[in-house]
């Protein structure tokens, strides 16, 4: 009997099965099918909560951020290493509510280990059986640094773990999302580049998402390894409803500044309305204001000959009407500074 081959398996390039569509998104625009990758960001900049209602989103089919569609939904398995079971459930549980969602019926599975150490042989296999026997559509794993004890900066550890995530995607078809912290007081011109840890990190995903702070705003910008990004667009945490709190998208990034700012020139002028003259350490308390966007506004105003500086603070110049206070509806939009 021949011994067993130990050669690798070998295809020539015209003979690998064609696709008559290939099926290129997960999350149209926003993740690859089979992508593994990262969603990268500073603390408090709502990571997780991108991550959730990504998870949510294709457990479901329902759009992601009310705006990218789904072209292929299916179970989700999840592991949070920092946030509380009750937690995750009051998140989803918001999320779903604000979409018209039963809690119950939702195809999303939470890990419930206290850890998970991906660098260790035990809970590798552990995570295999457990994707084996749920066969999830995604993966989210949040945060990368909780789940190993190796050295980020070292290439050599940080491309073994890597390498096993890539296993994962390719023996189970299945798209991978890790969350990870960017670099304290980062500034590089890419966004990848201030991922903390090796550079490996940024050269491993397929699909990336990044969230950063402008000023007050919360801007993410997504880029693919065989697709054109999408344009970046700003993101709110809608809290209106506080069973509801949820994320959305508030316009493009080439628009959404000169939107906004509008609409803070417009509730400076309301907040003016008929008055004499009003401060402007009241104009800030009654707007929820930062004092330097505040300033900003006011000096816009003052150049565009709208509204006059005077004894008592700020005043409407009288040839200029003060537009009508907007009725509330449930597409205002907060322009209140975010919490970090």
């Amino acid at each position: 009997m021949d011994p067993p081959s130990t050669s690798l398996p070998v295809v020539r390039v015209g003979e690998i099965p064609r696709e008559e569509a290939p099926r290129r998104w997960l999350i149209e625009g926003l993740w690859g099918r089979s992508a593994v990758g990262l969603i990268g960001g500073a603390a408090k900049s709502f990571k997780s909560w991108l991550a959730l209602d990504m998870a949510l989103s294709v457990a479901t089919g329902t759009p992601a951020l009310g705006t990218f569609k789904v072209l292929e939904c299916g179970p989700v398995l999840v592991y949070l290493a920092e946030d509380a079971l009750e937690v995750i459930r009051e998140r989803v549980a918001g999320m779903a509510r604000q979409r018209r969602l039963v809690l119950e019926t939702i195809d999303l599975h939470v890990i419930t280990a206290s850890r998970l150490r991906l660098d260790t042989a035990r809970d590798r296999a552990r995570l295999l059986e457990t994707v084996s026997r749920i066969r999830p559509r995604l993966l989210l794993l949040d945060p990368l640094v909780r789940l190993h004890s190796i050295d980020e900066n070292d290439a050599r550890e940080i491309a073994e773990l890597l390498s096993f995530i890539r296993e994962l995607e390719r023996r189970f078809d299945l798209a991978v999302i890790l969350v990870h912290h960017t670099r304290k007081n980062s500034s590089g011109p890419q966004a990848g580049q201030n991922l903390r840890g090796s550079s490996d990190l940024h050269a491993f995903g397929d699909s990336n998402l990044y969230l950063r702070r402008t000023r007050d705003r919360l801007l993410l910008v997504m880029e693919h390894r065989a697709a054109s990004p999408p344009d970046p667009v700003y993101l709110e945490l809608v809290t209106r409803d506080e069973d509801a709190v949820h994320l959305e998208v508030l316009g493009k990034e080439r628009d959404g500044p000169e939107r906004r700012e509008r609409e803070l020139e417009e509730r400076v002028l309301e907040a003016l309305g008929r008055k004499t003259a009003i401060t402007r350490g009241d104009l800030r308390e009654k707007l929820g204001m930062k004092n330097e966007r505040l300033g900003e506004v006011l000096d816009r105003l003052q150049a565009a000959g709208r509204i006059e500086r005077c004894r008592g603070g700020w005043r409407p110049r009288a040839a200029f009407p003060i537009p009508p206070p907007r009725e509330g509806n449930g597409n205002d939009v907060n322009l209140s500074p975010s919490g970090p």
